[in-house]
């Protein structure tokens, strides 16, 4: 079994922890109340494991393959999340969705055959610090939106996962930084670059899971699937010298099989988002804030008319 192939397969099984981790998260952010961190919930602690289990996996990934084929790959996270979320919890998804990840995986197929052999090159000590200063001004300017836009609950999730995402995203640079230097630096001298990899690795966690508040599940997650490779692979091809076969040509055939499956992970978040639309005006007819019928009294209870007048005294 040569490298690529290994990445490959360990890719895979880090897409299915990070796939249940997502949704465990979901279900606890719909229960958690008005607690920022639920620490005292088990089942957050089970995505925090899975969430564990997946950033293992990838590592060794990133250990035997490039970042531009390593964290496209994690988009397979919300493709893997559609059946697991249908079986695990009886989220059904419709044809949409299914196209979806249809195209989802056709355009990482593309990406997955025009990939090329892992770049010899990495950063220096100056760019690495200039890329933790780039990284930690663009994780706090989205947190600082998202806060700002605390009143709009999607574009909320929407920017607190894109911080995830650029958080997930860098932690794999560095992540792929310590794991070619291990035989050149040792493990004490790059307790640095292992500082800044747990740092990104937990505000990217809570990040994520602040993310799925009052945003369901495939608004953020598609946000953080996409914006994660995206940073890392332009880090990769910036910093690294990594890149695509058949040169220009594969470059450009790479970017259309990104569009492809960003195109699939936007019907995906689409046929969602209709779903919860669908489920909340369904809650709202049935507690009588539907438009159909009579409006009714707290009590469940049709609203009393004006007091009958007096009858008159003979």
């Amino acid at each position: 079994m040569n490298d690529l192939t290994l990445s490959l397969l360990m890719c895979l099984a880090s897409a299915l922890a990070y796939a249940g981790a997502a949704i465990v998260q979901e279900r606890v952010a719909e229960e958690q109340g008005p607690a920022f961190v639920p620490w005292r919930r088990p089942a957050w602690w089970g995505a925090v494991a899975l969430n564990g289990s997946g950033a293992v996996l990838h590592v060794l990934a990133l250990a035997y393959g490039p970042l531009t084929l390593v964290q496209p790959l994690g988009a397979l996270t919300i493709v893997f999340a559609l059946p697991m979320a249908a079986l695990l919890v009886g989220r059904k998804a419709g044809a949409t969705a299914w196209r979806g990840a249809l195209m989802a995986t056709v355009g990482l197929a593309g990406l997955l055959a025009l990939t090329g052999s892992p770049g010899n090159g990495g950063p220096d000590a100056t760019e690495r610090t200039l890329l933790v200063i780039v990284t930690g001004a663009t994780v706090c300017v989205l947190a600082g939106a998202a806060l700002a836009a605390h009143r709009h609950p999607a574009v909320r999730g929407g920017l607190l996962a894109a911080a995830g995402g650029v958080a997930f995203g860098i932690a794999s640079v560095f992540t792929k930084i310590v794991t070619q230097a291990l035989g050149s630096r040792g493990l004490l001298g790059q307790i640095p670059d292992l500082a800044v990899v747990a740092v990104l690795a937990v505000g990217g966690l809570l990040l994520s899971q602040a993310s799925y508040r009052g945003a369901g599940l495939a608004a953020p997650l598609a946000t953080v699937t996409v914006v994660n490779p995206v940073a890392a692979a332009a880090v990769g091809i910036a910093l690294f010298g990594e890149g695509f076969r058949f040169g220009t040509t594969g470059t450009v055939l790479a970017l259309g099989c990104g569009v492809v499956a960003a195109g699939g992970l936007i019907l995906l978040t689409t046929e969602r988002m209709r779903t919860h639309a669908t489920a909340s005006e369904r809650r709202q007819t049935a507690s009588g804030g539907g438009g159909g019928g009579p409006p009714r009294a707290p009590g469940g209870r049709p609203p009393r008319g004006p007091p009958a007048p007096p009858r008159p005294k003979n």
